[in-house]
């Protein structure tokens, strides 16, 4: 039987992100971070906030546990709109805290074009850091606006 191959028409997304996101275990208190942050996360995707088009979640590695995420936003103002709200904001000022046993990363492609990427107490290269320069997120390389899309406003999605 022949394949059946396909494509699809993103002309009604012309602003459409694509963010990766991952937590990776980097000490054994780490595994009840995301054991405990695994549900809050699908239960915050499940209320369907405004602009999340696609939720998906999968296992990067079983040892040392590693999660990803891989969410399609409608825009960039709105991931960014959901980033600046409450379960987020909390879920990162406790990270920023006390990473509890945890790595986080993310990467965030935009249609329009541009690429951004934050890798938090990752001590082994994943995705563009495996194979990029890593640079301290500072000054314009801090957040996704700054790094993906034209500097307009300060802050990061994270």
């Amino acid at each position: 039987m022949a394949t059946r191959r396909q494509t699809v028409d993103l002309s009604s997304y012309p602003d459409l992100v694509v963010i990766y996101l991952g937590m990776r275990v980097n000490a054994l208190r780490g595994v009840w971070t995301l054991m405990k942050i695994g549900p809050q996360i699908s239960r915050a995707a499940a209320a369907k906030p405004d602009g999340l088009l696609r939720h998906e979640t999968f296992l990067f590695s079983l040892l040392p546990p590693h999660a990803g995420i891989r969410q399609y936003w409608r825009d960039f103002d709105a991931l960014e709109r959901w980033a600046r709200t409450l379960p987020h904001q909390t879920w990162w000022r406790n990270f920023l805290h006390d990473s509890e046993g945890t790595a986080f990363w993310h990467e965030t492609y935009f249609m329009r074009g541009g690429i951004e990427a934050i890798y938090d107490d990752l001590f082994v290269p994943v995705g563009l850091s495996s194979f990029a320069p890593i640079r301290g997120a500072k000054g314009p390389m801090f957040g996704a606006r700054q790094q993906g899309e034209p500097a307009v406003a300060e802050g990061d999605i994270t």
